[in-house]
């Protein structure tokens, strides 16, 4: 099913990537397109892939191969497209909320990248919306030195 907005003036765009890159624009936050064209190539990037393999994925081992790229990718990065907050991880955060609500406390810690990455996004401020909080339990054992 793909999405539509129907504007006022000329045809309605179609795709869920064209519709937000224009709902982006259309609110003057162009810097959630990225800054440098390096930067907008990369959040291009993650919107192509967050179309293609995560809506487009349905199988468990689709799911373990989107986390395991994402995991890797996000080993020394804050956000997707780097140090910046963009459209990619706002996206991406709504295309993965219904797997990561799904993951076991055990799933969460072998995606750990992943898990600190999503857990960030879903507490940034306007993001989460509707949507249920995904709890991630981070229990420290002390051991006790004398």
């Amino acid at each position: 099913q793909v999405p539509v907005l129907q504007t006022n003036n000329g045809p309605g765009l179609t795709g869920l990537m064209t519709i937000a890159a224009h709902l982006v624009r259309q609110a003057r936050k162009e810097q959630l397109l990225g800054s440098s064209a390096e930067e907008k190539a990369v959040v291009q990037q993650w919107l192509e892939y967050r179309v293609t393999r995560v809506n487009g994925g349905s199988s468990k081992e689709d799911t373990r191969t989107v986390l395991k790229d994402l995991n890797m990718h996000l080993e020394d990065k804050v956000y997707l497209a780097g140090n910046i907050f963009t459209l990619a991880d706002i996206l991406m955060y709504y295309g993965l909320h219904h797997i990561m609500v799904d993951l076991t406390v055990q799933e969460k810690e072998k995606y750990l990248n992943v898990s600190r990455w999503f857990n960030h996004i879903q507490h940034y401020p306007g993001v989460r919306q509707h949507l249920s909080d995904v709890i991630f339990i981070k229990n420290r054992l002390y051991t006790n030195a004398h």
